[in-house]
């Protein structure tokens, strides 16, 4: 990812910091919606799993900083949230779908993650992702890596 986007974190975010760690990128449609909340909420159940592994994780979506400040605080996610309002990061990862909403197209996120090794690659992507069962099935994905 050659963008940096802005983070809950109060700095920008660029991959290239954080060369050496594992990095888990989840693009998620919309804060506060049911379906990003119950995937966020997951991830932070899980969150102590994941940092034991290696893995720091973020949530991309394109709402606002202050949006995805509210967001986190009320969730109490222990990662941060990043903003791609400029959908520079969806684009690099082809997130930007033409979906159905309610019978209307609509241009949004589809829900997407992705794990990326060491050295910012690519390891494993999970696209069109049903909420269910989702994070379990990547911290599976992590944890036979060893």
């Amino acid at each position: 990812m050659n963008q940096k986007l802005a983070s809950t974190s109060g700095e920008s975010f660029d991959l290239s910091d954080w060369k050496g760690k594992k990095v888990l990128l989840y693009f998620y449609p919309k804060d506060s919606t049911p379906g990003c909340t119950r995937e966020g909420e997951a991830f932070a159940k899980h969150y102590r799993k994941f940092q034991k592994l290696g893995v720091e994780i973020f949530g991309i979506s394109r709402d606002s900083l202050a949006s995805h400040e509210r967001f986190r605080a009320k969730m109490k996610f222990p990662f941060h949230l990043l903003s791609d309002s400029e959908e520079a990061a969806c684009k690099e990862f082809d997130v930007i779908k033409m979906k159905n909403m309610y019978g209307k197209k609509v241009r949004g996120i589809e829900r997407s993650t992705f794990l990326l090794d060491e050295k910012g690659k690519i390891l494993q992507e999970w696209r069109g992702v049903k909420v269910d069962g989702h994070v379990e099935e990547v911290l599976a994905f992590v944890e036979s890596l060893g």
